[in-house]
């Protein structure tokens, strides 16, 4: 079982880093100490208080609670034609997801994470060649080992939105399609979290799905570190917009589906 990328406090620190709420400001607003407003941001749980965090950052109250209880994670996810690779980077742990088509025996690949070596034994055991490899965004945890793996796979395309081009590899934009044998591929640009931040809508492998990178996580999305309202904007627009049987492929943590994101992820209380 993977764990879930961020808990209570991992939300609330986002939250408030996106809003520019400090925890002074948050202690004044709701008439605390600084250190209450720390402790609940290591992990504290006073119930009562997240909850009014909730309320000031505009997160769903009950679906944070959830979050503090620890009482959910997603349902596991196991379809033909799709597999998660989650391994170590410093002190994270990083996706990466390969794709294939049964009939030509050709794969994608989405991200690389850390290490090629079980990306390029799966493809090996499964008889798999690669088609392309295509990038959600290029911090360096998602793209740690893509020389090594370009190597181990004769060098296929490579594919990564062009505000974060990198040299040698092919740029796309919104509405970028590609298809190879059962599969094709429409690519979403969800920036806020990476200035080129891309999801990739996929069909093919007996459900929809969509490679969301740092996206979305189940539970939670990453940070807006180009900008927090952006993020929040293109997740709704793009991401919340699919049908709910969509499996989400996050960067980090489990795989979720909208349905789920709907009803459990604190940043969006609409639903």
């Amino acid at each position: 079982m993977i764990e879930l990328e961020d808990f209570h406090e991992d939300i609330l620190g986002k939250s408030m880093r996106g809003l520019s709420i400090g925890k002074n400001e948050m202690a004044e607003r709701l008439g605390v100490q600084k250190s209450d407003i720390e402790r609940i941001l290591q992990g504290g749980a006073d119930l009562k208080l997240i909850q009014s965090m909730a309320c000031q950052l505009n997160l769903d109250a009950t679906k944070l609670l959830i979050a503090a209880a620890k009482e959910w994670v997603p349902a596991p996810i196991n379809i033909n034609g799709l597999k998660q690779f989650n391994h170590p980077f410093g002190s994270m742990l990083v996706n990466a997801f390969v794709t294939w088509c049964d009939e030509t025996k050709k794969a994608w690949i989405f991200d690389t994470g850390a290490m090629a070596d079980p990306i390029t034994g799966f493809l090996e055991s499964n008889n798999l060649q690669v088609d392309a490899i295509f990038l959600t965004h290029t911090h360096r945890d998602h793209i740690a080992c893509l020389s090594d793996l370009m190597q181990k796979t004769n060098n296929p395309s490579v594919y990564v939105h062009e505000l974060e081009f990198l040299e040698g590899y092919n740029p796309i934009t919104e509405g970028f399609l590609h298809q190879c044998g059962s599969l094709s591929l429409q690519a979403l640009h969800t920036h806020g979290h990476s200035v080129g931040g891309t999801t990739y809508k996929i069909n093919g492998p007996g459900k929809q799905v969509a490679i969301v990178g740092d996206a979305v996580f189940a539970g939670s999305m990453g940070g807006g570190m180009v900008s927090y309202e952006d993020a929040l904007r293109t997740n709704r627009e793009k991401i919340m917009t699919l049908p709910d049987e969509t499996i989400l492929c996050p960067g980090h943590g489990p795989m979720t589906t909208v349905r789920e994101e709907k009803a459990y992820n604190p940043f969006f209380p609409e639903f």
